[in-house]
């Protein structure tokens, strides 16, 4: 059985953070990666189908006219409300938080030495997740 890549869309107008992290998914896993610096970016390739979204909450750093994190994520759900976004920010603020799960963000994650384990946990509970409704579905539909 062929085990396809999960494709990643990395999403920051943080050039070095983005890079990091991009390093950091790709010398521990598998992944399929793209990388972007604004959610007009992202928004524009949604047609790549990625698996999973991770996108930075304020993305207007560099250019104060870009859509920020929460707009990019209402445009996402609004495309395909199927692919699962988790937020990033360096805000380890609980109110940053409760309003990206209010815009339908997957997880949030505070930006830290501890992040890239975090998301890759996340990103594996989603998997597991999508695995078990799958074999659900195929025994539901055998019954």
């Amino acid at each position: 059985m062929k085990i396809e890549k999960i494709k990643l869309f990395l999403v920051d107008d943080d050039a070095v953070f983005l890079k990091s992290l991009e390093i950091d998914f790709l010398q521990r896993a598998d992944f399929i990666i793209e990388t972007y610096s604004t959610g007009e970016l992202c928004i524009k390739n949604l047609k790549h189908n990625p698996d999973v979204i991770i996108l930075d909450y304020h993305l207007d750093g560099i250019d104060k006219s870009a859509m920020n994190g929460l707009d990019t994520l209402d445009k996402i759900n609004a495309i395909n409300p199927d692919i699962p976004v988790i937020m990033l920010s360096s805000q380890d603020k609980i109110d940053v938080a409760i309003n990206c799960m209010h815009h339908r963000a997957t997880d949030y994650v505070v930006k830290s030495e501890t992040a890239f384990v975090r998301l890759q946990k996340i990103i594996t509970s989603i998997f597991s997740y999508k695995k078990m409704e799958k074999e659900l579905k195929w025994y539901m539909d055998r019954v």
